[in-house]
């Protein structure tokens, strides 16, 4: 079969991003006024006082198994479902809605998980999905209420594109595709930064055009879980927080061995001036850490959100913490601490990790599902405890999908999956948005190794959020080079 050849055209577009990019921090002296006045116009325009907006990128870290998450039930869908999920020593296929659960089977297996719960879409934002059933994994009872509550959304079939790509034109090598596809590392760089090799993510370059209207930029993109490249932008970097809150210089707070002293004394060595520009450059860098920290932790202190219950794992029928509604907490708390910490645009990432299930899926899995279910609904509760539900947007991402066919207990690395929108007023939920692919119908999606041909690109469900976010039309080519070969540029899941 002869392949495209990977995407040449996204290095020049990047490029020219990068040197529009670069005028904001002045790198380019004098020419870059009118592109920053133009960033500074962004406040009066899209973030009056009082104004807040988020996005939360929860990244499912492995490559989310989506055709377990969300799944058509009509007869033809589920028949060809079950026959490529039956096979191997530990099928993997899910039972149909109102199969009761079996408490005597092994846990975790789909037997003792039972039917998968139907969802009521609306059917007003794809028609073409109409007359057909869905449901989502039977350990998801919270994301169904969501879903049916209005405020989740299901965006089907995503993934990298560089343009619009028919499983013919795959087959003819006839159109560019993205490169180093099924790779956990380029494809989770491709979800987040819309490149293997981009040295910023699509979040952090929405930051940097907003980053005008927050009094503290260095607080416009927060991690919770360690270095991401979706945050970093040109001018703007993540700010790295854990549950406690921000990650202090260690030998300050406190005595050091034992002796006060000893710490002040740390304090002035690595604050101090230097002849030497390397020594001065650590310098500046370590002192506005530790003032950043401090200014921080204050208005993180300050902020408190109900603190998250444990979740039932089916996998072992115990309940226990949940590590991810432990950080979607220590976010909940820092969009409530935003105005004291003089923001009015951020961009958050998390991520959950244990999603390469080529092996034992229906243990990992199902516990996997358990715990999103779980941190949705409450990471929805934590915002509208601080009274920002509407002004906060999350959605799901991952490396990738995972194939259709079974491996005999788990599944192989697949392209295309569906991803979850999650908000208040301004995410459009209890929707489908795209056309969900006809499992088993060979033309419309599946392509070797029965994965999934995305039928909706990450630069329009990225736009989408990044026009919600307050950036226009042109801001948005900059961001995503790719948008402009796609006839859609909103898919229409934000109001």
């Amino acid at each position: 079969m002869k392949r495209p050849p990977d995407d040449l055209r996204f290095s020049a577009a990047r490029r020219h991003f990068l040197r529009t990019s670069a005028l904001v921090s002045g790198a380019a002296g004098t020419m870059g006024v009118p592109f920053a006045l133009n960033l500074a116009a962004l406040a009066p325009a899209h973030a009056q006082a009082g104004d807040y907006k988020a996005i939360v990128c929860l990244f499912l870290n492995g490559g989310n198994d989506a055709t377990n998450m969300v799944l058509p039930t009509d007869a033809a869908s589920w028949a060809a479902y079950a026959a490529a999920r039956s096979n191997g020593p530990d099928p993997i296929a899910l039972l149909p809605p109102g199969t009761a659960a079996d408490t005597g089977a092994r846990p975790g297996t789909p037997s003792a998980l039972g039917g998968v719960l139907p969802i009521m879409p609306r059917f007003a934002a794809a028609p073409v999905n109409a007359g057909r059933p869905f449901a989502l994994h039977p350990a998801m009872a919270e994301a169904a209420d969501l879903f049916q509550a209005g405020r989740l959304a299901v965006v089907a079939n995503v993934g990298p594109l560089i343009e619009p790509l028919t499983r013919d034109e795959w087959m003819a090598g006839t159109r560019r595709v993205p490169s180093k596809l099924y790779s956990h590392n380029d494809q989770a760089a491709t979800w987040q930064a819309l490149h293997p090799d981009a040295g910023a993510g699509w979040g952090g370059r929405l930051a940097d055009l907003m980053m005008s209207v927050n009094g503290q930029a260095r607080f416009s993109c927060m991690s919770v879980s360690g270095n991401a490249v979706f945050g970093a932008g040109q001018s703007v970097q993540p700010y790295q927080v854990e549950k406690a809150g921000a990650i202090a210089v260690q030998g300050l707070n406190g005595p050091l061995f034992g002796s006060s002293l000893a710490s002040s004394n740390l304090h002035t060595i690595i604050t101090a001036g230097s002849d030497h520009l390397l020594m001065q450059e650590h310098a500046a860098v370590v002192k506005r850490s530790i003032d950043a920290q401090v200014e921080f932790q204050a208005a993180f202190e300050a902020s408190t959100v109900p603190s998250p219950s444990p979740y039932w794992s089916p996998a072992n029928r115990l309940t226990q913490p949940s590590d991810l509604a432990l950080r979607l907490e220590t976010i909940a708390r820092v969009i409530g601490a935003h105005a004291a910490l003089g923001t009015r645009r951020q961009v958050f990432f998390v991520s959950i990790t244990g999603f390469d299930t080529h092996d034992h899926q229906n243990a990992v899995h199902s516990d996997l599902m358990a715990k999103l279910s779980h941190g949705l609904a409450y990471f929805d509760s934590a915002i509208a405890a601080t009274g920002l539900r509407d002004s906060v947007t999350l959605f799901t991402a991952s490396d990738f999908g995972r194939a259709l066919s079974s491996n005999g207990d788990g599944t192989d690395h697949g392209w295309g999956a569906h991803h979850f929108v999650l908000g208040g007023a301004d995410v459009r939920g209890g929707e489908i948005f795209g056309r969900f692919p006809e499992i088993g119908v060979e033309h419309t999606a599946s392509i070797d190794s029965n994965a999934l041909l995305p039928a909706l690109s990450i630069d329009q469900l990225g736009a989408t959020i990044g026009r919600w976010f307050g950036a226009g039309d042109t801001d948005l080519d900059l961001v995503f080079p790719n948008l402009r070969n796609f006839s859609s540029r909103d898919l229409g899941f934000m109001a």
